[in-house]
């Protein structure tokens, strides 16, 4: 592994580390007990908005500084005239766009949530926020590629960036306050930022309402199997991951309603020695109800979801609505199957991994589609299959045709003692494109890889309302 594979893997393993903390903390804590009455939390509109407007300028301020380019040149001339201008599709490189921009926007997000308002009304800020930074943060047009970035895709992240901070927060597992404090900062720094400064009132933990959650940390090496790199001119064969993912609100715990915005959601992070983010994924339960019977629990509605998936080859990011289920079906004693059915559509960026520059890519409108399982076995093993496709047109953003993007994940996870198991693992991305003015052309990567896995729960999940 190279000097930046190893720079790369160290950017990201902090976060997840952070993240992962909150695996093994199964007990409320003392500051918030489950049957203690919620103290109703500080509110403000003001505090939120003035801090999104001192974050702007600070990272305005950062970036003329260090980013060698006139973009962040502002002056009242170009706020005039991008308060006139009509909305554009930008040309910034890709991970600015699609993994800077979200971050920016769940920033916003942290802030306002942090300070006493719902998801809506973060929604609402975040959007403003976002669209405040196009007008005034940067001196090119207005771009509504951003926007939906930052502005929507961005909530959605932050929420369950602000949602793992308080779970880490509310579930001390007999861990030191101060150190929760530190990995609760690092997933939602607008989040940590509020506490320092407002303590348990504006910045107070919020009330999970007890979920049922599964975690998981993992830690290997993966190789590939096939690979059909297409345009892309550099492949790393061999590659370090670390991955950690989240299910939170699991369907079938007694007493567990859905009446916010994310009281159920999903997280997963990849990051890698190849790449620093293999994907970043999250999606969550805007507008739902529960639903079931004697043997099955599950929940269905409107979703939100931000996708950013990078396998080397090519890479996609999408921030999407669909309507779909998440359940729990109880085939018997030992056997436990849950899983997520969704169809939406989102807006999508699309390109080539090493190709000409990070700038080549389009966006589209996308049809999409997930399907997820995972089967439990007793508390001794879970195998996960998780399916998702992607079709983007390219009508929105220049030249005819389409990409048509598929990816399917494949793990067995074995315990082996308490939270400590092995997962082996596939992973298979394919991108087949088709553009009027390139042809036709296809992508394929094939991966298997070992990992060490700490379990969140030595039952995998599983939901026992019984």
């Amino acid at each position: 592994m190279d000097a930046s594979s190893r720079r790369s893997l160290k950017f990201a393993l902090p976060v997840l580390v952070a993240m992962a903390n909150a695996v093994c903390f199964a007990q409320p804590s003392q500051e918030l007990r489950e049957d203690a009455p919620a103290p109703a939390p500080l509110k403000s509109y003001a505090t939120p908005a003035m801090e999104i407007l001192g974050f702007d300028f600070l990272l305005n301020r950062y970036n003329h500084r260090f980013s060698g380019v006139s973009d962040y040149d502002v002056s009242l001339e170009s706020i005039r005239r991008n308060l006139r201008s009509s909305w554009v599709v930008d040309s910034d490189p890709f991970s600015i766009n699609q993994l800077g921009h979200p971050y920016q926007g769940s920033m916003y997000h942290g802030f306002a949530r942090s300070s006493g308002l719902n998801y809506w009304e973060s929604l609402g800020l975040t959007f403003v926020g976002s669209a405040g930074w196009e007008i005034a943060g940067e001196n090119t047009r207005p771009s509504r590629n951003d926007q939906v970035a930052s502005g929507i895709g961005g909530s959605f992240l932050g929420e369950s960036l602000y949602r793992m901070a308080n779970l880490l927060l509310e579930h001390g597992g007999g861990v030191a306050r101060p150190f929760r404090e530190v990995g609760a900062a690092i997933i939602s720094p607008s989040n940590g930022f509020n506490r320092l400064v407002y303590g348990k009132g504006m910045g107070m933990i919020f009330d999970s309402h007890q979920p049922a959650y599964y975690s998981r940390l993992q830690l290997g090496v993966m190789g590939t199997a096939r690979n059909e790199s297409g345009l892309s001119t550099v492949v790393k064969r061999n590659e370090l991951q670390a991955d950690f993912s989240l299910e939170y609100g699991l369907p079938g715990k007694p007493g567990y309603q859905y009446r916010r915005p994310f009281d159920y959601f999903t997280f997963q992070a990849t990051a890698s020695s190849a790449n620093t983010f293999e994907s970043l994924m999250t999606r969550g339960l805007l507008l739902g109800r529960d639903y079931g019977s004697d043997n099955y629990r599950g929940i269905w509605g409107l979703y939100g979801s931000y996708d950013y998936i990078s396998p080397q080859t090519f890479r996609i990011s999408t921030t999407a609505v669909s309507v779909g289920t998440t359940g729990q079906w109880r085939a018997n004693d030992k056997v436990v199957v849950q899983g997520t059915a969704l169809a939406g559509v989102g807006y999508s960026a699309v390109g080539t991994v090493n190709g000409s520059s990070d700038q080549d890519y389009h966006y589209g409108v996308t049809p999409q589609a997930l399907l997820a399982l995972r089967v439990i076995h007793s508390n001794r093993a879970s195998l996960d299959v998780t399916g998702r496709e992607y079709f983007v047109s390219r009508a929105a953003s220049g030249p005819g045709g389409h990409d048509n993007i598929a990816r399917a994940d494949i793990g067995l996870t074995v315990r082996i003692t308490g939270l400590h198991a092995v997962t082996l693992k596939y992973l298979w991305n394919r991108r087949d494109a088709t553009s009027t003015a390139l042809g036709d052309r296809s992508q394929t990567r094939g991966t298997v890889g070992i990992f060490y896995t700490l379990l969140g729960h030595d039952q995998f999940g599983a939901v026992d309302w019984r």
